[in-house]
């Protein structure tokens, strides 16, 4: 196999491992990429973008072991 397969290949797995992560490896897959191209509208340097990276990131932070983390929902302001 080669280097660049290889490449791709683990790069589909992490990307597969944050669909299950976030509990939605059964979810319909139009549903799925609908939210995914929503958000690929999103702008770095949006107050709406780093809420949601801040969350992602707390959620990297916790056990991997754990299959059901949920995390508090928002606080409403």
């Amino acid at each position: 196999m080669s280097v660049k397969r290889k490449k791709d290949l683990r790069k589909k797995y992490l990307l597969g491992e944050i669909v299950v992560r976030a509990g939605l490896s059964t979810a319909d897959r139009a549903f799925l990429l609908g939210g995914l191209l929503e958000l690929a509208r999103l702008l770095p340097d949006t107050a709406e973008f780093q809420r949601l990276r801040n969350r992602g990131e707390m959620a990297f932070r916790t056990k991997a072991s754990d299959p059901h983390w949920q995390e508090k929902p928002d606080a409403v302001q």
